[in-house]
């Protein structure tokens, strides 16, 4: 069913006037949905999203109207469903759930089934971790894509509250029933692996600037199918990352150790696109774009911080008993370290992801991607941070384990 969003992006996209038949044939509907859809746009311009002309319809410009059709591009992108989260009821839950460290159906005025319903929509996209099931328990995920909605609708900004919560027991809950579980259908969570795997590349590289959206890189990745007008970089970028992760898998499943030459060389598959700098150690200065405060390694101090952070993870891997939050807690030191390092000219943040990935399945922890809603909160506590924010990354780091390992425990039961 045609609705009122997927008409404005039809015309905000047109750049110009357009026919209401021109709408019909844009969106590929029958002749027969004429009515509907020419209703639809009277209804727009009502409300001043569009302005009508003897030639046809058009987008009225304004903060509003750009919003929405951002708050749409951006869904697209992620292949989030907007029509489900441009519901002015289900922002109006958002804004209240914020409010709250964790919360339950009994801590908001709404029925059962909405609530439901709600919190259904927004898992499926990665927004919100669900804590329980009985009783069903919640913590709502904070990223831009919220904001603008809650904006788009008229609530005004506020920053977040900051909860500190600790998962640690919870996440040993689930980890006892992962393995219990992966132990009798192995073959599940090797599907599991490959579909999380896609998602990843994605995420982790739309944070480097790689344009490429959720939809095309499956269709790359899963379907062997280069859609149109994408720029060849961009695509073996994709490609080149799944190469690189699939080997650190493999690595991490069969137990060995990362070293300079396995990190070296997991840049070198990423990086084939760029040959001239894939696998090797950067010889200029570089910065982090966008955030000049971040502070990485002089060049003459690249190999001794590298060698010095090397043996800490093998003192630590080698450790007979580590505990969850030893080992969250290295991991959370270890991804700063090496970004702090920023051992190549390019690649880094990408490597990073890859190689405490690593750390953590050699810990048999399957953290198999960052869901979406945590992406933006990841990037601020790591190279979008003015300082080091190992503590913040701890806690966001449990979030992500936590929401991976109830997605994997939801499949393989």
């Amino acid at each position: 069913m045609v609705t009122k969003y997927d008409v404005f992006e039809v015309v905000y996209k047109n750049k110009g006037h357009i026919k209401p038949i021109k709408v019909v044939e844009i969106l590929k509907k029958d002749r027969s949905e004429y009515k509907n859809i020419h209703r639809i746009l009277n209804e727009l311009e009502k409300n001043k999203f569009l302005v009508k002309s003897g030639e046809g319809f058009q987008v009225s410009l304004s903060k509003k109207t750009k919003l929405l059709y951002e708050l749409i591009a951006y869904c697209v992108h992620n292949n989030i469903n907007y029509n489900l989260l441009l519901d002015e009821k289900l922002v109006k839950f958002i804004n209240e759930i914020l409010k709250k460290k964790e919360f339950q159906q009994k801590d908001i005025k709404i029925d059962p089934k909405t609530f439901k319903k709600y919190i259904e929509i927004l898992y499926r996209y990665g927004l919100l971790l669900i804590i329980s099931m009985k009783p069903l328990k919640a913590r709502m995920f904070y990223n831009i894509l919220i904001n603008n909605l809650l904006v788009f609708f008229g609530y005004k900004y506020s920053p977040v509250k900051k909860f500190s919560v600790s998962y640690l027991e919870k996440i040993e809950k689930e980890l006892t029933l992962f393995r219990r579980l992966r132990k009798k259908n192995e073959t599940e969570y090797r599907k599991i692996i490959s579909e999380f795997e896609i998602s990843f590349v994605q995420h982790s590289l739309a944070l480097e600037g790689n344009p490429i959206t959720l939809p095309d890189t499956i269709k790359i990745l899963r379907d062997e199918i280069i859609p149109r007008d994408l720029k060849s970089e961009d695509v073996d970028e994709i490609k080149n990352y799944q190469k690189a992760i699939l080997e650190m898998l493999k690595d991490a499943s069969q137990k060995r150790l990362l070293t300079k030459e396995s990190i070296l060389s997991y840049h070198k598959i990423a990086m084939q696109h760029k040959p001239d700098l894939a696998g090797r150690i950067r010889r200029y200065a570089v910065h982090i774009k966008g955030n000049p405060d971040f502070k990485v390694a002089r060049v003459s101090e690249i190999e001794p911080e590298l060698d010095h952070l090397i043996k800490k993870y093998n003192d630590f891997v080698k450790k007979k008993k580590t505990s969850l939050k030893e080992i969250i807690n290295f991991s959370a030191y270890f991804h700063n370290e090496f970004q702090h390092i920023h051992p190549f000219e390019d690649g880094n943040s990408r490597i990073t992801r890859l190689i405490t990935f690593h750390l953590l399945h050699s810990k048999e922890i399957p953290i198999l991607d960052i869901p979406f809603g945590l992406l933006d909160e990841y990037l601020n506590f790591t190279k979008g941070s003015r300082e080091r924010e190992d503590k913040n990354l701890f806690e966001t780091l449990q979030r992500i384990i936590l929401f991976n390992l109830k997605k994997i425990n939801e499949r393989l039961s």
